[in-house]
């Protein structure tokens, strides 16, 4: 026997995970249930419980199954899946791994068609108030349909017969199977890159929902919303309505019926253009008429049949203004002048012509008084000036010069005391009219000097 008969919570797990793993009625295991705690995890795994009204199992499905859902999982949704029943080891908790899950009662795609349908509807991207407006005389119609479909034969043979001016452009498109909705998204954009697109018919002919889910997508659905040029839809038949339907500017049940929306008729224009012809026709010749009976009717008024009397009260009333004119222009001249004598006698009673002379007299006393006192402070200045000139002249080494002094320099500076020279140098002497250089050759102290004087 074992010392250690124990064993760990691993060890247990793994051994009922592997009699989990052995026993085949645990594999491809058919459940259904309610959907609850719905948990669509960002990197795409989807978590939940599964659960009737009397027990429940925790669930969990892979991002590899996941992507094959044509609908979302809700809360409180009856499903019917199919999975594997397995321990997971970390919480030693069995769970079911769903492989594949579709609506109990109704369709895996209808269910995705109402859920993506009632999603872009609360967006607003089924509003009218985004809806463009079809062009009346579209030069270039794009298509995008299979190449080799009925739908494009139908669309051409229709705008020929309609509006043979108009330009065809096919931009090719998979509109069935799983590459469909992003060769229809690559279409969308390839047209709208042309730049010269008025008008863009989407569509294929009939078929089952599967055959027509492309049109079903969100990215599609996307796609026609954001385009900038007015699109048409044209999926299936009359009775057949996909997601793209809802989004396009116009919905035809047909790809002729989106051909007879996208063109005028050759012969409904001709008619137009007569009915326009004779509506205009009509209206002038009825203004002519009013205008010519406008015409005899002014002509016969009495303006027109005595004009003289017309202008001959403003004729009276001109003559009337130019006299009264006149008389107040002759009370104006008569006023004017009474007031221009009153005040030049004014004037010359208040004369200031004495106090002018007065004035100017002050003035020129003034001036002289001003002018004697500059030149005085002017020559006191100047004496000044020329006294310290003098001065500097005096004190100026340059002229003592002149008298037989020179001066000693050594080095380039003067020298002032013999203490700073040495037997043997040399100097420079500078003179009056030019400079010399001199070697020392002795130096006489002055106390020595003053004993050879007393000697």
């Amino acid at each position: 026997m074992s010392e250690n008969p124990y064993l760990s919570v691993y060890t247990l797990t793994k051994y009922i995970k592997r009699k989990f793993e052995a026993d085949p009625y645990l594999r491809n295991v058919l459940v259904k249930g309610e959907l609850s705690n719905v948990k669509i995890h960002p990197s795409g795994h989807i978590y939940f419980t599964l659960k009737d009204d009397k027990s429940r199992i925790q669930s969990a499905m892979f991002r590899s199954a996941a992507n094959s859902l044509k609908f979302k999982p809700e809360e409180g949704m009856n499903v019917l899946i199919t999975g594997d029943v397995n321990v997971f080891e970390a919480s030693g908790q069995y769970q079911l791994y769903v492989q594949t899950m579709q609506p109990d009662g109704v369709g895996a795609l209808y269910l995705a068609y109402e859920q993506l349908k009632k999603e872009l509807a609360k967006e607003g991207l089924f509003d009218a108030r985004w809806k463009q407006r079809l062009p009346l005389l579209p030069r270039k119609i794009g298509v995008i349909t299979a190449q080799s479909g009925a739908a494009i034969r139908d669309i051409c043979s229709t705008i020929q017969r309609r509006y043979p001016l108009a330009e065809i452009c096919l931009f090719p498109a998979i509109v069935q199977g799983p590459q469909a909705a992003p060769s229809i998204v690559d279409a969308i954009s390839l047209a709208e890159s042309n730049g010269s697109i008025d008008v863009l018919i989407i569509g294929r002919g009939g078929g089952s929902i599967e055959d027509l889910w492309a049109f079903n997508e969100e990215s599609v659905a996307r796609a026609i919303f954001s385009c900038r040029i007015p699109i048409i839809s044209a999926v299936g038949h009359e009775t057949d309505t996909t997601i793209a339907d809802f989004v396009a500017d116009m919905r035809a049940p047909t790809p002729t019926a989106a051909a007879e929306l996208a063109v005028p008729s050759r012969e409904e224009l001709f008619e137009r253009i007569l009915e326009r012809k004779r509506s205009i026709y009509k209206s002038f010749s009825h203004q002519i008429k009013q205008e010519r009976k406008r015409l005899t009717t002014y002509q016969q008024s009495y303006p027109l049949q005595f004009p003289e009397r017309l202008y001959r009260p403003f004729t009276e009333k001109l003559g009337g203004l130019d006299d009264r004119l006149l008389r107040s222009k002759n009370d104006i001249t008569v006023n004017r002048k009474a007031n221009h004598e009153r005040l030049e006698r004014m004037l010359s009673f208040y004369s200031p012509i004495q106090r002018i002379k007065e004035e100017s007299r002050n003035i020129d006393l003034f001036s002289e008084r001003l002018t004697r006192t500059m030149q005085i402070e002017m020559q006191k200045n100047s004496n000044k000036f020329n006294s310290i000139i003098r001065m500097l002249k005096a004190l100026n080494p340059l002229d003592v010069m002149d008298r037989g002094f020179s001066i000693v320099y050594k080095e380039g500076n003067v020298v002032n005391s013999i203490e700073n020279l040495e037997v043997g140098g040399t100097v420079q002497v500078r003179m009056q009219d030019g400079t010399l250089e001199a070697d020392i050759k002795s130096i006489m102290l002055k106390y020595k000097e003053d004993n050879l004087n007393e000697q």
